[in-house]
């Protein structure tokens, strides 16, 4: 994989579009702009799709499932087995995410980018970069050619479920031991401390948490990451998960499908994704503000504000999943109402 070839087949979105979508905005029979931000997602991807006139019928859930071998360190409640369990049960539609997403219309597609063991039901030879990735606590979490690989996997994919017709991407991940390979990451790209991009995860206790902080201190001071280059970062202190990630974002980029930031950790990979390419932001819609420290920092570094507030740190894309229906209630009146024109009303005007 090239990353200046990939940089150079994302373009910014078109303004066309952009300016037509948001005519017709102005020119539906309701309040000028009364519908916030959920306008302004359906004008951003009008830009990201290159037309005004498009539909979000068919919606997929790109879940990276993936194993860290920093939980040796004692970085989190519960062991690596619980990876798979979870990850078997997005096959089931048994996880959280699942219910919701049946809600919602999305549906599921789980990737084993990186477990420590093979689900018969998900696991596929083509798409798994390792049985989970090493201690980086120890050495390395992985090669920078698996780093690359892992990457490279999430770009395809958008690419394959464009072809299979979906319109909307949302992101999720399972992977025990994660919000300390996401926070390690984005302390590394945002040159903050590890305590102020560190939570306690799905429960540590406070020294817990503490003994996770002087982990991803620890490995950050003994691998050096390069903050200008993220494959770097990722392959000394990242995740299978979150470089599958970071390629769906860049998928979406190149191939033209809006991409849904669910929490933190797919937080850490849309930031991945910006810093190869400034220009992918654009191809990205966040939906809420994870509970997690970093999460807010996160959106904040990338100029983006949540759609949800809802305190969820649940991951799995539930954040995303979540989002989706907003997004077609605000499509269904822009496509839908009727304009001033056709109800006889005189058209607000844009005052200063």
């Amino acid at each position: 994989m090239n990353i200046d070839s990939i940089k150079g087949q994302i373009k910014p979105l078109d303004k066309v579009s952009v300016e037509q979508a948001r005519s017709r905005w102005i020119s539906v029979a309701k309040p000028l702009f009364s519908l916030g931000k959920l306008e302004a997602a359906v004008v951003q991807m009008a830009g990201i799709k290159r037309t005004p006139d498009y539909t979000l019928n068919k919606k997929g859930l790109v879940i990276m499932c993936a194993d860290n071998g920093v939980v040796a360190e004692g970085v989190t409640q519960t062991g690596q087995g619980v990876t798979a369990v979870v990850a078997e049960n997005f096959t089931k539609d048994a996880a959280s995410v699942c219910l919701m997403s049946q809600v919602a219309g999305v549906d599921v597609l789980p990737v084993d980018i990186g477990m420590t063991v093979d689900v018969s039901a998900l696991s596929r030879s083509g798409q798994k970069v390792a049985y989970g990735t090493r201690n980086f606590a120890q050495e390395p979490a992985m090669s920078i050619a698996e780093a690359e690989k892992a990457v490279q996997i999430g770009i395809e994919m958008v690419a394959e479920l464009k072809k299979a017709g979906y319109e909307i991407l949302a992101t999720g991940e399972m992977g025990i031991g994660n919000t300390t390979t996401g926070s390690a990451v984005a302390s590394v790209l945002l040159n903050k401390e590890a305590e102020l991009m560190t939570g306690k995860g799905a429960g540590l206790d406070q020294a817990g948490l503490r003994r996770k902080i002087a982990v991803i201190e620890k490995a950050i001071r003994k691998h050096q990451p390069d903050p200008d280059n993220v494959l770097d970062v990722l392959a000394k202190v990242g995740g299978l998960d979150i470089a599958g990630l970071t390629g769906v974002f860049l998928g979406g980029a190149v191939h033209g499908v809006p991409v849904i930031i669910d929490g933190f950790i797919s937080s850490v990979a849309a930031l991945c994704a910006a810093r190869i390419s400034d220009h992918a932001k654009g191809y990205m819609i966040p939906s809420h503000q994870s509970r997690e420290p970093g999460g807010r920092i996160l959106l904040d570094a990338m100029g983006f504000t949540p759609f949800l507030t809802c305190e969820m740190f649940l991951g799995e894309g539930s954040g995303a999943v979540a989002l989706l229906p907003l997004l077609d209630m605000a499509l269904k009146v822009y496509r839908e109402m009727g304009t001033f024109e056709e109800n006889r009303i005189d058209q607000y005007q844009i005052l200063q």
